[in-house]
């Protein structure tokens, strides 16, 4: 049974990864963590206040359930249609690679995962450290 199908009285029983997961399903796609939620709100008829003060507790929610998986750049989807191939090298430096069969859209890599960044930030962050000084280690036990 497709979600817009589910009278409200069954939908209110499942939880939000449920709903989630039948999204996604029905999707067949990616889709980042808002998104999903905004859809999982407007299903449950609920505020559009609903996302901005439980979207924390979601991503939590979504975390914790081995269901789904985080993507780069922010996107979520079905674990069952990733799967992770683990590369060990034996070299100096042992160290294990995983490598994923995610294909990522050339659009999606310069994306910040939440939000759009803001370009004030980065200036107000060297401001903070125009002050600073640095000390010599020979002078400062000579004083």
């Amino acid at each position: 049974m497709k979600l817009s199908e589910m009278p409200i009285d069954e939908l209110e029983l499942l939880g939000y990864d449920d709903i989630a997961l039948i999204i996604l399903q029905e999707s067949g796609k990616k889709m980042k963590l808002v998104d999903i939620f905004k859809k999982v709100c407007k299903v449950l008829e609920k505020p559009a206040e609903c996302v901005d003060t439980q979207l924390v507790d979601f991503f939590e929610l979504m975390s914790i359930n081995k269901k789904f998986i985080m993507l780069k750049n922010g996107f979520w989807d079905l674990q069952s249609r990733h799967k992770a191939d683990i590369i060990i090298e034996d070299n100096d430096d042992d160290y294990i690679e995983v490598v994923d069969d995610i294909e990522d859209d050339e659009e999606d890599e310069n994306e910040d995962i939440f939000y759009e960044k803001d370009e004030d930030t980065d200036d107000e962050a060297d401001d903070d450290l125009e002050d600073l000084a640095v000390v010599d280690e020979d002078e400062e036990t000579s004083v």
